[in-house]
């Protein structure tokens, strides 16, 4: 844009040309109401795109314009007189400058503000599957987020929640855009959480962003990241990051102590826990007669949890749960007692590992079914 003020929009300078010469033959301040109008300039400026610099620029230049014309310096003749009269006129610019700037930024502010607005409530609808696909693919187009193919989401969570303005959420959000260009990822916080959201057909994102993750979160333990799989259209990014999400409970719940869950690798616990009353009835008629054992049925119930963990291997067993092998032996003859059920007998194994699993997920006996 040219600093011609011919090339300029007529409200931009409107009013600029009296007030200099009101200021010159006067030598006063500008009013706040002169204030106001110029920062009122500078906020419609921001808001039809003009640059600020350029703006800038054509009042300063028109100010050197119209400086020989003003009345102010008409007919002076001491060099005290035109000193003052241009002292006067370079302080009103300097604050007329300084108003039509604060508007600028401020109305650059508030457009950022409503842009992000915008794009978290886009987030949340991709998240929970909300709103019709045709209107979830064009505000994707605004964001330069295709959703033509199939998507993949990961969420990682570590031991305090994250905005988009953590440092680890910035470090993150650097290493994928280097690596895979802003156009592929969408990454954004979540409920305290990282939430990656990439294409289907490209697994190695997520990959590199379960390693990022990990690799930034602090070296506690506390830090974990899930990754569904990948599902078409814009309703596959809910369902692949309530996979993620899910997966994120079941490790809590069972526990397991990978510090990088995929749902693909967990799916027979959804299956598990899909009839929940079905699951509760089986383990307290399987694991319920535990209750009557001195201590109640969570020792017990962790002792054949920790047992099939390590195979069924009782040495191993005993080994984790800080036992001897035979107090371990003592245990689990204290279980078949108990339930009828042998966890020697491949068959009576399997049904008990199964309510094993079922009491994990279902946060018994600790919350009642």
């Amino acid at each position: 844009m040219t600093t011609d003020e011919t090339a300029l929009p007529p409200w931009c300078l409107a009013g600029w040309a009296d007030t200099l010469a009101e200021v010159s033959r006067t030598g006063r301040r500008l009013t706040g109401e002169e204030i106001r109008a110029r920062r009122a300039v500078g906020e419609r400026a921001a808001r039809e795109g003009y640059a600020l610099r350029e703006m800038v620029r054509a009042h300063l230049a028109a100010a050197r314009t119209a400086w020989r014309d003003l009345p102010g310096v008409r007919g002076v003749q001491t060099a005290s007189a035109l000193r003052a009269a241009a002292e006067s006129v370079l302080a009103a610019a300097e604050v007329a400058v300084d108003a039509f700037a604060e508007g600028y930024e401020r109305a650059q502010f508030l457009a950022v503000r409503r842009d992000e607005a915008a794009r978290r409530e886009f987030i949340d609808d991709l998240l929970h599957g909300r709103g019709e696909p045709g209107t979830v693919a064009s505000r994707a187009d605004r964001f330069g987020f295709p959703l033509a193919h199939s998507h993949a989401v990961g969420v990682a969570r570590g031991p305090e929640p994250y905005d988009d303005t953590h440092p680890l959420t910035r470090r993150v959000e650097g290493a994928l855009s280097s690596r895979f260009g802003a156009r592929e990822v969408l990454l954004t916080t979540k409920d305290g959480r990282l939430v990656c959201v990439s294409p289907g057909g490209r697994p190695e994102v997520l990959e590199y962003f379960a390693a990022q993750t990990q690799a930034a979160l602090p070296a506690t333990g506390e830090g974990r990241t899930a990754l569904g799989r990948a599902h078409p259209g814009p309703a596959g990014i809910a369902h692949s990051y309530e996979e993620a999400r899910t997966a994120l409970d079941i490790a809590d719940r069972m526990p397991l102590d990978a510090p990088v869950l995929r749902a693909a690798d967990l799916l027979v616990f959804p299956v598990l826990t899909r009839d929940r009353q079905a699951m509760a009835d089986l383990v307290l008629s399987v694991l319920g007669p535990l209750d009557a054992a001195r201590g109640g049925a969570e020792p017990l119930v962790r002792t054949l949890d920790v047992y099939f963990g390590a195979g069924c291997v009782s040495a191993e067993a005993a080994r984790r749960l800080s036992l001897s092998v035979r107090a371990l032996t003592y245990r689990l003859a204290r279980v078949h007692d108990l339930t009828g059920s042998d966890p020697a007998d491949p068959f009576q194994r399997y049904t008990l590992q199964t309510a094993v699993i079922g009491a994990r997920l279902l946060g018994w006996p600790a919350q009642p079914l």
